[in-house]
Parts: structure tokens; C-alpha cells; sequence
């Protein structure tokens, strides 16, 4: 197998380019916009820069590696420059897929798309893979049409969904749940957490996981890969106080409107995973096992 992952300089890019290289069954091709920033930790994986959302540059690194999967996790993932910024989340959510779903139909590469728990309306979780989507917000909106665009194709894909992952990588300039409450009371930081809002917390590793899954047995179809723990953020914003030991009279319980935000969030979303489970295998961490090996890594530096 010759994979191919896009985004590799993300949080789910680089977990799995750490999962794949050492299998000696898969070569890996790394590519992503801008300089590698794995290359100090995995100096020997092949890496190709590339822009997904522009289409001569697809089919020439596409030709060029002849991948047998592709894994497409870039996009533009923060909500709320996606309600901003229009045009920029349309030419990367669904533009970029566009490109690579024509490609990979064309050079019969199996195509694995990473998708979100926010292409539904949120009145209802946890949900399965046939629940009807309906989003609230444009970043949605720009995934539920990429969506459109891969169950289109004549080539081989599966759709990888998932929920509100978190996890700590290398040179990664976002945060994730677990180490924003930890450090925010550490520093003895009052944080104001939501209470009515309802997900399924994914750890990286799990979804990389996922993700190698549906590629290793060449799936078809819709997938949904989250946790199975289904939680409040401050919910697990408690897990977290706890796990540490730390204060947690400084979490305040609030709803949504406490927070003046350009996208609306989905008010309960949270997947379903038995087909996962019961096709590949899948079996994630609970949220505590996932606040240790986060915790862990982060002071280990990682």
C-alpha cells in the first residue's frame, strides 16, 4: 500500500503519518501547505508539498506518487473564520475535494474524506451513519457539500465523520479541551465551560486509527469515528480537574449564549460507532484514558 495524506502538518495529519511509517506493509507520501513540519521527527517519510485547492497541482502530485489511497484531512476547520471567510472555506472544504474526488476516481485511488458531526442540525445524538444531515452553520454547510461530491464519484471511497478531536502535536498552534482546562486552572484561571451542549470527544490517535482502518480494508461507504463517551464540555471539563487534581470551583457551568460567536454550534450531535466497531475493528479510548495519554504527552513534550 502507498498512502497519501493530505494535511499532514494538522493534528490528525501528523497522527497519522506517526501511525503509518513504521508499518513496513505502507510507504507513506506527507504532503501539506508550507514547510514540513515533521521532518525532525520523521526524516526518512517522503514529503510533497502540495495545495489541495489547486487542481494542476493535484493531478501532476497525484500522477507523480500513484498512491493507492488517499487520506484527505485538510481543510478548514475553524468554525467560525469558515462563517467569516467564505470564499476561503468553500475553496478548501469543497474545491479541494472536488479536485481530489475527480483525480482519484480517474487513477483508481481509494479516497478516504474526513467529515464532521457539525453537517447536522444538533436536535438529536448520539447519531448513526444514516441520520439526515442538516447544518447550522457554513462551515457545515461547505462539509455537507464536499460530502455531496464524494458519494458522486464512480471511484472507491469511504467518508470518515467524526466529533471534537483533540490531542497534542508537534509545532501545533491550537489547543484542544484537555489541555485548556488543565492549564487554565493550573494557572488558577477561571473558565466559563458549556453545559448544554452534548459530543463525543475523539482522541487523534483513535481517529488516525480509524482512518487506517478504512484505508487497510479499502471500505466503502459512510463511517462514524468518535469516542464512545457521550459529554458535556463541562463534563469533561470536571474529567479533567479531577484527572489532575486541580481546582475545580474554578470551572463556571454556562450554556451557549453566555458566548457571542459568528457560527452557531450544534447543540447535541455525539456518533454512534457500532458499524465502525463491528466492520474494522474500531475501538477507541474512553475521554479518561484519553486525558491520560494527552496529559502524558504533552510534559513528555510531544
Amino acid at each position: 500500500m502507498k498512502i497519501l495524506v493530505t494535511g499532514s502538518n494538522g493534528l490528525l495529519g501528523q497522527k497519522l503519518v506517526a501511525l503509518l511509517q513504521p508499518k513496513p506493509e505502507v510507504t507513506v507520501v506527507a504532503t501539506s501547505r508550507g514547510a514540513n513540519k515533521l521532518a525532525a521527527l520523521y526524516p526518512d517519510v517522503r514529503f510533497v508539498p502540495l495545495d489541495v485547492t489547486d487542481a494542476a497541482q493535484v493531478r501532476q502530485v497525484l500522477t507523480q506518487e500513484q498512491p493507492t489511497h488517499v487520506i484527505h484531512t485538510a481543510a478548514l476547520t475553524n468554525v467560525d473564520d469558515c462563517e467569516l471567510n467564505r470564499d476561503a472555506c468553500w475553496q478548501q472544504n469543497v474545491t479541494a475535494v472536488g479536485h481530489l474526488v475527480n483525480l482519484c476516481a480517474t487513477l483508481d485511488i481509494h479516497l478516504t474524506h474526513l467529515s464532521t458531526d457539525f453537517i447536522f442540525s444538533g436536535e438529536a445524538g448520539p447519531l448513526d451513519e444514516d441520520a439526515a444531515p442538516g447544518p447550522v452553520n457554513f462551515y457545515g454547510e461547505s462539509k455537507v457539500a464536499a460530502e455531496q461530491l464524494v458519494q458522486a464519484s464512480s471511484g472507491r471511497w469511504a467518508i470518515a465523520r467524526t466529533v471534537l478531536v483533540y490531542g497534542v502535536a508537534h509545532e501545533y498552534g491550537r489547543t484542544n479541551i484537555v489541555l485548556w482546562v488543565r492549564d487554565s486552572l493550573r494557572a488558577g484561571k477561571p473558565i466559563k465551560v458549556v453545559a448544554d451542549q452534548w459530543r463525543t470527544p475523539t482522541l487523534a490517535e483513535d481517529l488516525a486509527e480509524g482512518c487506517w482502518l478504512l484505508a487497510r480494508h479499502s471500505a466503502q461507504g459512510i463511517y462514524h469515528l468518535s469516542g464512545a463517551d457521550m459529554l458535556t464540555p463541562y463534563a469533561m471539563a470536571l474529567q479533567v480537574a479531577d484527572f489532575f487534581g486541580l481546582d475545580k470551583g474554578l470551572i463556571e457551568r454556562v450554556d451557549a449564549s453566555t458566548f457571542s460567536q459568528p457560527a452557531r454550534r450544534p447543540a447535541r450531535t455525539g456518533f454512534r460507532i457500532d458499524k465502525a466497531r463491528r466492520d474494522l475493528g474500531y475501538s477507541p479510548h474512553s475521554f479518561a484514558e484519553g486525558i491520560d495519554i494527552v496529559g502524558r504527552q504533552s510534559e513528555a513534550g510531544q
